[in-house]
């Protein structure tokens, strides 16, 4: 499956009446199955949840907890990175390896790793008593 295509079309499925500005998400999961997210804005704005959230939670629904690649599209300029909270987030089930392809609908693409987008970033091994 297309990582790009399959974020486009579950784009359309955003709820984002505030801002107009939607967001599709897909994650092809460790097994190769692909799950999609979209933003869904709330009139609270910090209650609303991001498209990569949104395909995180389907993921670890359907019983999987690996990342192997992510595409996120929007409609901008140029390609929309991750907000920090969702970087953090697909570096829980995700490698430092990890694809993560930023696209507009015009066609740009930006392809970085989860460590060049994340680097430094929050593990588990920083919770251990030294």
């Amino acid at each position: 499956m297309d990582m790009l295509q399959a974020a486009r079309e579950v784009r359309e499925n955003a709820y984002a009446p505030y801002s107009n500005f939607k967001v599709g998400a897909a994650i092809r999961a460790g097994s190769g199955k692909v799950y999609t997210g979209v933003n869904v804005e709330n009139v609270a704005y910090p209650e609303g949840t991001c498209a990569e959230a949104g395909a995180i939670a389907a993921m670890v629904a359907a019983g999987e907890t690996v990342i192997a690649e992510v595409a996120v599209i929007a409609d901008s300029p140029s390609p929309v990175p991750c907000c920090g909270g969702c970087r953090q987030k697909l570096a829980e089930f995700g490698g430092p390896e990890v694809p993560v392809t930023m696209a507009t609908l015009g066609g740009a693409t930006l392809t970085l790793t989860l460590a060049e987008i994340l680097p430094g970033r929050f593990a588990a091994d920083h919770l251990e008593a030294g």
